[in-house]
């Protein structure tokens, strides 16, 4: 891949594209690390008045024996979750594993009247049948790469690759 996509660009089609998915009592939630810290942005920016959410993987992932529990935060839904709307936000959607074990980790707070999912980044590679609601870029990469979203200490979002073996 020659040039990375620019994050900060790809935010504000994000808050642009998200914008129309909102209702009057929709909860943000954060997939952990880089959802979470668009959450964290969205909420801010869409003026929404109450507390996002942060959902974690760690303990649904089909590859939990292998990868063990990473060190990001865990879950914290501030809000009952029983027939609410539930927007959740990734950075970049790829097999679907994820959102497949954060869906089982939000049913274990209840049952939500309505899931969708927005992403910055959809690069294909489904091995799940998981479609975004919304994504702010397609791109396609090597199965040898992973793109992951950093945040800087001024908060500034910028991607990276990471060669996987």
């Amino acid at each position: 891949m020659n040039a990375l996509p620019d994050a900060e660009g790809l935010y504000q089609t994000l808050l642009a594209g998200v914008k129309p998915l909102m209702r009057d009592h929709t909860r943000l939630v954060g997939v952990t690390s880089g959802g979470a810290w668009l959450v964290e942005r969205l909420q801010k920016d869409l003026g929404r008045p109450a507390a996002p959410g942060v959902i974690s993987s760690a303990m649904h992932r089909d590859d939990f024996a292998r990868r063990g529990m990473a060190a990001s935060a865990q879950t914290q839904l501030p809000f009952d979750v029983d027939g609410s709307d539930v927007l959740l936000l990734d950075d970049v959607l790829y097999t679907g594993r994820t959102i497949r074990a954060v869906l089982n980790e939000l049913f274990d707070f209840g049952r939500p009247a309505c899931v969708r999912l927005a992403v910055m980044v959809d690069r294909g590679g489904r091995q799940l049948p998981v479609a975004a609601d919304f994504a702010a870029a397609h791109l396609t990469l090597p199965d040898t790469q992973l793109l992951a979203l950093a945040r800087g200490d001024d908060g500034s979002l910028r991607f990276h690759v990471e060669e996987v073996r």
